[in-house]
């Protein structure tokens, strides 16, 4: 077989390896005492004391600390929890963005719960590390218990920017509440996007999920295009039950993002995810 050929074999073999170490690598969780790459002199423990002022390390190596500085919510003023008084946590999602054409770091700390509201507590921290380090921006992201970096964490939507995609969410026996929230980043400083509502079910007779997947479209904006799509898909698990099971069904519900030159902003050029919300919500 020609060398080419059994080159070009071996590619594709290992494509879905490859996305998937790529995917992997986008959101890393270093230990706290490790350095910044590019810093001999600062760890990540340095920029996760510009949000809590007092954390440390204990005995065990968890890391503990009181109240984080004041930030607003991502929604507003009108949104979120108070902080709890005490944060503990083990580590960070680390991600490294493009924002108006400079690099930038960002971290996502979950402290846990809030004590005056059913969502948790999450900060979103925005640092420049290109010289010496400081915090440009922090947000509480928290909209639901608890809260993570969403795959594939950042979208890049031109050569110099990219959106980040976050998720809350909370289950309970059968049901599974996911909430992702899409946030750019414009002159240093996080900007919610919109917010995308999911509802999966796992029941006697059923399983009912939502996934959701992204994809950036160049339209001769400023910004690409953003396409939301999810698939709501219902599969028969072939158990007898009380209730009768329903036929195996999947559909796609898709939402583009466009960028609005007059507003400034994304716009979404159907109410579709905002329907499947209210129907989602009928389900709880």
């Amino acid at each position: 077989m020609p060398t080419n050929l059994l080159r070009f074999i071996l590619a594709l073999m290992l494509l879905p390896w490859l996305w998937t170490a790529a995917g992997a690598q986008a959101v890393s969780f270093p230990e706290f005492r490790n350095a910044v790459p590019g810093h001999t002199d600062l760890t990540y423990l340095d920029l996760a004391r510009m949000v809590i002022p007092d954390l440390a390390a204990d005995s065990n190596g968890f890391y503990r600390g009181g109240l984080p500085i004041d930030m607003r919510h991502i929604e507003g003023p009108d949104s979120g929890g108070s902080p709890p008084e005490t944060s503990g946590l083990s580590n960070a999602g680390v991600l490294a963005v493009k924002a108006g054409g400079k690099d930038r770091l960002v971290m996502l700390y979950d402290l846990g719960d809030s004590p005056d509201s059913a969502e948790g507590y999450a900060v979103l921290a925005l640092y420049d590390v290109t010289g010496k380090p400081k915090l440009l921006d922090a947000v509480n992201v928290a909209v639901d218990r608890s809260t993570y970096f969403r795959d594939p964490g950042k979208l890049s939507v031109d050569a110099n920017d990219d959106v980040l995609t976050t998720m809350s969410t909370h289950f309970n026996s059968s049901q599974g509440y996911v909430i992702t929230p899409l946030i750019m980043v414009r002159d240093d400083k996080f900007e919610l996007v919109d917010m995308i509502y999911t509802f999966d079910e796992n029941l006697c007779a059923y399983r009912r999920t939502q996934d959701v997947a992204f994809q950036t479209i160049a339209d001769g904006q400023p910004y690409a295009a953003i396409k939301v799509t999810v698939t709501d898909a219902t599969v028969p698990n072939g158990e007898s039950c009380d209730d009768q099971s329903p036929e195996a069904q999947s559909h796609a519900i898709s939402v583009t993002y466009h960028w609005d030159k007059k507003t400034s902003d994304y716009v979404k050029d159907s109410d579709a995810l905002d329907k499947l919300a209210g129907e989602n919500a009928k389900r709880f």
